[in-house]
Order: C-alpha cells, then structure tokens, then sequence
C-alpha cells in the first residue's frame, strides 16, 4: 500500500483543521485552484474563508511560493472576494469578481467580471457585461475566450436595458419553451448563455469591447458549455446543446471561426462532432499546435447499461494553419485517438506546452492519479503521481513542473509541485492556515463479500479509527454511503467529513461499493440501474468483516448517507433493524415523485420508465414502499433550494415518519432539520455548523445514549 501520509516541505503551513472544533473547522480556510505563470516563478491560489459575518464563504487570492520556501501572502481584499486566477501567455494575472469597480464605486448590478492585478499596483476591469463575465480561455496573443448571457431574444447592445426594465418592474416570471428548467439550486430562467471574444488588440480603456461568437444561441445551446480557444485565437471549440425528444438534449462539439465575427455579425459555426443517438461529447481542449483536440465521448445511460466516459483526440483541419485546408476549415480530419486509462476515472485533461504529452488526472481504486498519456497513440507513458486525487492542474511552459492540488482522505487539498522529468515525490507548497494533529487513523480495507446474487465480489473502502479504540474500550461504528452513485471515497471532504466524528470517538467506514468510480466500467455497472438491494449487500458485508475486529462495537453502530446514499439509508431502514441511528441526507425516498420533478427528470425516467411501466421494480425499490417497517431513530436533513433531490422527498419522508408513529407525539425518536436557504449541499458556514452538530448530536443520543441538547444547535459567538 502507498504511504498515506502528505508529502512533506520546508516551512510547511499545510492546514489540517482541530477536528474536534466544529466552529474552528468550518472556518478553516480552504483552498479551491491554482494557477502558476508560464516561467513558473509565480503560483496564485484561491482561498475560501467565512467572511466577517461568518455567513458565507469569501475567496481570495494568495501568492504562494513555487520553490515551497517562503510563506504564503494575500493579494486581494475585498468584501465581494475574487476567485478563478489565471495566468495569460505573458504572464499576466487575471481573476473573476463582482467587486465594484472603482471607476464606479456605487454601480448598478454587481455581475463578475473579468480583473487583471499587475504584481504591483491595483487591479482593474478587463472585461463586463451586463449578464456578467467569465474568463473561458486565452490564446497566445492575449485574445480572450468570455462566457456570459443575454436575455433570451436580446443581444449585447439592448441588455443592459431590458435587465433593467425587468428589474424596474419586478418581474420575477421566467417564460419556459421546454426542459430543462432547473439545475441543482437555481432556475433556468430565459436567459441565453452566449460566448464572447474579446481581441488582444481591443481597446483597454472600454472592458465592454468583446464580440459576441453565439448571437443566435438559444437558452440551451451553450447551457453549461465546456469550450476552449486555440492558441493562435483564430478557433474556438464549444459543447453545443440541442432540444431533442421527450426532454432529452444532446451535446456535440461545435467549431467557430472567429475571424468570420468582426463587426459584431456573430462567427461561422459547424458541428464538428455530432452526437448520436446513444453518445454525447463534452470538454473540448486544444492542443498547442491547434491540430488536435481532446474530448470526451460520454454514452447515454439506458436500463441496462450506466454511462461510460473515454477520452478521444480527433485530428482536426483547420484551415490557413500549418497543414489545414482553407476550404475544409473546422472539419474532424481522420479517426481519433482513442486514449487508453485502464480503471481510471478520467475528471481532468491538461496538454503539455509541446503537445507531445496529454496530462490526464481522476479516480482510480480509491484514490487518484495524474498520468502522462502519448497522443499519439493514447497510450499512458508513466504514472505522475498515483497516490491522492489531483485536480486544479496547472503547468510551466518549459514542461518542468505541474502545479496541482493533492488531497486524500485524510489531507485537504494542498498546492504540490509534481516534477515531471525526474519522477520526484511531490512537493508541498506552503499556504495558509495552521497544522493540527488528526484524532485517529486511516486505513485501507477490503474483502470478499456477498454481492446480493448469489455471487461473491471484492469491496474495499476507508476505516477510520479514533485514537484509543481498544478491546477494552471498542469504537462505535458509523458506516457511510457515498452519493453518485458514481462517486469514490477517496479525497478529502468539507461538507462531509470523518474526522469531525471521529474526534467524538467514532469510527467511521467508508466503503466503495458497486457503481463507484476508479474501478472501470464492469463496476461502473454492477447494481445498475441503481440497484440498493445489491448495493447494501457489498456495503453490509464490509461492514460485517471489520466488526470482527475487537476494537469496534459492532452493538453501537450508525448508518449515514447523502443523495444516492441518503436513498440507500432511506430504502435500508425499511430492511434492517441493526443500526440505532440513521441520518439521511438529501435522499430520494418516492421515486415515482422525484424522478419526473428532478432537474435530471429525462434520464431519471429514460433509465427506470414509470411506475406504470415497470412496477415491480418501483415496488420493491422506492424506499416509501418499505417505510412501514422502518423503526430506527432518524434524522432527516435538507436544503429547500435543492433541484436535484427536490425537498418533497424529505417533506413526504416526514409525514410519513411522524404520521406512522405509534406512540405519543412526544416520544418520536425522529427528526427533521430543514435548511431553507440550502440546496443539495450545505455550504454556508453557519449551517455547515448546525448541521455536523445536530448529526453528532443525534447520533450520540442514540447510539451511546448520552443526554444532548433536542433542539437546533447554536454556534457560540466568537
């Protein structure tokens, strides 16, 4: 097994939160990107910390040191936080922020927009518009790739006075043509997202100078567009989304040629690559030469089958470049390339500057890895790093270093430098914040267990184990079900984290069942289509092989999940009378219900039907069926503004708990805690208290039966 432990650093301020201060833990700064200079003498990271309020979080940005000397120094200040840095071909910094802007203090709407800090002196606008702005992609001569939106039907020029027209008014109505609507917490409203160039020869002193590439885009055509601009500024390559069928989109790669929109008259567009019936493409990048693009080609997933992701390059002639035809400029030029990662779970794809290397990271067996792949064959030369989940790559010109955020399960994300030549351990960069010890140990586990057909499989996942569980004095046993269900245990994690548990005494499994990411596309699949029956099996008998240790009760045990993991704990408390809490969160319950009102409603229905259609399936899977025999306390959590698991599920999981009570109104064991300005996941740090001290404090009463507070947790003023 890998050594677990973070790599090491001179001066390291690596911060390691005392996980055993909710308060102090949920104001831990955190670190989100990184991004270093082409030379590499330069490395600029976003860090999230509550603000003064303590009512959301704020980012900054922060000069880190590359060489992982001197101490980390802050560079922004204000109140709106700047977030997203990153360097320009000759090494200028720029940042997203809805900041006022100077030259206007009061402003009107604050929208991001587009900043540039010089490394001395104050920062200034670079791009806006009235929908607002965000740094997509830079080419080599500092023309810029924008995202932004214009109400639906309007342009650049009138939409700053239609916004304000609708804001005079106070009309909140949005006017629907089709689905989708909603996406996890906010509404679709008829908005058209639009892609912009701004030239390098613009004029600096009117940041609203940007040409719009998507004029007759409409409200889903680039609905969370991945794009990209190639070097020489002259392409850009878009995800391009189609209404199809029965609510369906679809998604290829568009190619736009921005020299044909001059004049604000929009860009020549043709797809490049058209999805298909049962395929989708996504993630577009460019290699140096602008010759060849990676991509992704993602299935659509059927009743049978999930979705499978690979990574493809498609040669691409482009025209009045090196080798390109002018007369088929923006066609796909061959068969791609078809990048081979064996069981790793691709997230993230970097080409080095030469372009003879394509840096891929993501998941793989319960952690992560960064590997080299050769384009031209899509094979993987060498494993970077194989040790921890990267993600936020960011690399020097010259192919010597690549920056990067590393995280396990038991380090956050920290800034690293990966040599790339020499094959060196990883480098920690100092950041901010202060090291504290963890309350226990990690460890990797598995086994061979049942996996609810008759078969046998092999399951591993995280045991957690706080210090001092012993045969004399055994651990209680919370067990975790992670979300997705495409997901892994396998990184750090701020909204839910074991050590905070842990520090209270626990010991906390976290399994990697079947459909978990890391493993290939056989386990990708097993219990498909999002079978729990199969999925408790694998989770129980992990559970069951590490509860023959004697340092853990196997009589005082927990079960928690979230999302797909709070419809495993809702459909497992109609099963099994073994745990003495639940806490579910964010968990489907009545999936006749939810499946048609997700946001997600058309794969939902493509993959499970209808009740109608599929009975016996929705009979013995939706956890409402079952509620009857669920009689362990539970805790019910849930953000009201959250679209993909909308609230109904928890408001029906409750009447239902509480109406089916048998006894007396006052001696119901369960619980609701309902987060009104939240959605899927809760992010501000006052909630984030109230809800890592309400599960442990529920979860205490019921499992080491101590007297805690019954009521909603109050964090203590600082």
């Amino acid at each position: 097994m890998p050594d677990r432990s973070a790599p090491s650093a001179a001066q390291s301020t690596q911060q390691q939160p005392d996980a055993a201060d909710i308060a102090q833990f949920v104001a831990t700064p955190r670190i989100t990107s990184v991004a270093v200079d082409p030379t590499g003498e330069r490395l600029v990271a976003a860090v999230q910390q509550p603000d003064a309020d303590g009512g959301r979080y704020s980012s900054a940005l922060w000069e880190l040191d590359p060489k992982a000397k001197a101490e980390p120094r802050r560079l922004t200040f204000s109140a709106r936080g700047e977030s997203a840095p990153r360097f320009t071909a000759d090494g200028r910094l720029l940042f997203s922020s809805a900041r006022p802007d100077p030259a206007d203090p009061k402003g009107s709407e604050q929208v991001p927009a587009l900043w540039e800090l010089p490394e001395f002196g104050e920062a200034s606008i670079v791009a806006e518009a009235p929908g607002g702005v965000n740094l997509v992609a830079t080419a080599a001569d500092g023309t810029m790739l924008l995202s932004s939106s214009v109400l639906a039907g309007g342009s650049l020029t009138d939409d700053e006075q239609r916004r304000k027209n609708r804001k005079d008014r106070k009309v909140t109505a949005i006017w629907h043509t089709g689905m989708p609507i909603r996406y996890w917490d906010h509404e679709l409203d008829d908005v058209s997202p639009r892609l912009l160039l701004r030239r390098a020869d613009a004029p600096v002193s009117d940041p609203g100078a940007a040409v719009d590439l998507t004029p007759d885009a409409d409200t889903v055509n680039l609905l969370n567009a991945s794009a990209d601009l190639s070097p020489d500024g002259r392409w850009v390559a878009t995800s391009w989304s189609q209404r199809g069928r029965g609510g369906e989109l679809s998604t290829s790669i568009a190619l736009i040629d921005t020299r044909a929109g001059r004049g604000g008259r929009g860009a020549r567009r043709k797809l490049l690559l058209r999805a298909g019936s049962g395929f989708n493409y996504s993630g577009p990048r460019f290699a140096p030469d602008g010759r060849s693009l990676a991509v992704t080609r993602s299935t659509v997933s059927t009743p049978t089958d999930t979705s499978y992701s690979t990574l493809e390059i498609h040669p691409v002639a482009v025209g009045d470049t090196a080798g390109g035809d002018p007369a088929r400029g923006g066609t796909a030029d061959g068969d791609p390339v078809q990048v081979q990662l064996g069981d790793l779970h691709a997230s993230e794809y970097r080409w080095a500057a030469d372009g003879k290397t394509l840096y891929v990271t993501g998941d793989l067996h319960s952690r992560g890895a960064v590997v080299a792949v050769d384009p031209r064959t899509g094979r993987i030369r060498k494993t970077v790093a194989g040790d921890a989940v990267y993600s936020s790559l960011s690399l020097t010109a010259d192919g010597t270093y690549l920056f990067a955020l590393r995280s396990t399960v038991d380090s956050p994300p920290t800034p690293v430098r990966l040599t790339l030549r020499r094959g060196q351990p990883p480098v920690t960069i100092p950041t901010p914040g202060r090291i504290a010890p963890l309350p226990g140990s990690l460890e990797w586990v598995q086994a061979e267990v049942p996996d609810g057909s008759g078969g046998r499989v092999l399951v591993g996942g995280w045991l957690c184990t706080p210090r001092g569980a012993s045969a004399k004095k055994p651990a209680p046993l919370m067990v975790w079900i992670h979300g997705g269900p495409h997901a892994s245990y396998n990184s750090w994690s701020w909204r839910w984290n074991p050590w905070i548990f842990v520090a209270r005494g626990y010991a906390v499994l976290m399994p990697d069942p079947a459909m978990s990411t890391g493993y290939g596309d056989a386990t990708l699949n097993r219990a498909w289509p999002r079978r729990p029956d199969l999925v408790w099996a694998e989770v129980e008998g992990l559970a069951d092989h590490v509860l023959h240790r004697k340092t853990l009760d196997g009589k005082r045990t927990a079960l928690l999940g979230a999302s797909f993991g709070g419809f495993m704990t809702n459909w497992i408390a109609g099963h099994t009378k073994r745990f003495k809490a639940i806490v579910t969160h964010a968990g489907l319950y009545a999936l006749d219900q939810q499946h048609p009102t997700t946001d997600a409603a058309a794969s939902k229905v493509r993959v499970h039907l209808t009740p109608d259609e599929l009975p016996e399936w929705y009979a013995a899977y939706s956890p409402h069926h079952h509620v009857g025999n669920a009689t362990t306390p539970m805790l019910v959590t849930h953000g009201n503004k959250d679209y993909r698991v909308p609230v109904s599920e928890a408001l029906r999981l409750w009447w239902d708990l509480v109406s089916r009570w048998p006894g007396k109104p006052a001696d119901m064991p369960h619980r609701f805690l309902q987060f009104t300005s939240e959605n899927h996941w809760i992010l501000s740090p006052g909630n984030a208290y109230v809800w890592n001290t309400a599960v442990a404090d529920f979860v205490d009463r019921h499992v080491l039966g101590r007297k805690t507070p019954d009521e909603l947790p109050e964090q203590p003023a600082d």
